[in-house]
């Protein structure tokens, strides 16, 4: 076999072996929304498709599997993104958070969820809550610069951190679940309650 013939096997390899991984992932997730209860490696393998070994050959235990979807969630999210949308009005710029923001929640919380009651048995998982919220910080102190521009940076800071827990898992959760608001409706109350938060729009 000449050198060229084994490159490509080791590629085609490792591209078998990183799709594997990601189908494990996004089953564990899947499994995680259905039954909202962590679930077991014998589920996870027989929604992806895989041999609980298959699983393990790529994951140590459910914990690196957490932290693994962790990561593929907050890329996700990441993927989105900004554009020119920070030099939109106000209302385009509003709307656009709160979508992006909505879409995260609506499916990812489950996720989420478990990270939350898990985090103080891994400090990985404390790490990526961690880094998870400040994603969501920043991006919202780019989305409203402008606004954010007419206040000290103590009010500054504060009104950013209000805006997060304004925006957390649990506060959508708690509208849609425990309140029963429709997707919609509960967009239009962050939409609102964001606008009355934030300072007048420099002209």
């Amino acid at each position: 076999m000449s050198i060229t013939s084994k490159i490509g096997e080791s590629d085609g390899r490792l591209i078998r072996g990183e799709r594997t991984k990601r189908q494990i992932i996004e089953a564990f997730i899947l499994v995680l929304r259905d039954r909202q209860r962590i679930p077991t490696v014998a589920q996870i393998a027989e929604r992806a498709g895989y041999s609980v070994r298959t699983l393990y050959l790529h994951f140590a235990d459910v914990a690196a599997l957490s932290i693994a979807a962790c990561d593929y969630a907050i890329e996700r999210g990441l993927a989105v993104p900004i554009g020119t949308k920070v030099q939109e009005s106000r209302e385009v710029r509003i709307q656009f958070q709160v979508e992006v923001r909505a879409r995260n929640c609506e499916e990812w919380t489950p996720l989420w969820r478990m990270l939350l009651h898990y985090q103080g048995l891994a400090p990985e998982l404390m790490r990526r809550v961690t880094l998870a919220r400040r994603l969501v910080y920043e991006r919202m102190q780019l989305m409203y610069q402008a606004e954010l521009a007419m206040l000290s940076e103590t009010d500054r800071h504060a009104t950013l951190l209000a805006l997060e827990a304004l925006t957390d898992y649990e506060s959508w959760n708690r509208m849609r679940q425990e309140h029963g608001l429709p997707y919609e409706e509960a967009c239009e109350v962050w939409r609102s309650v964001i606008d009355r938060m934030l300072p007048a729009t420099p002209a």
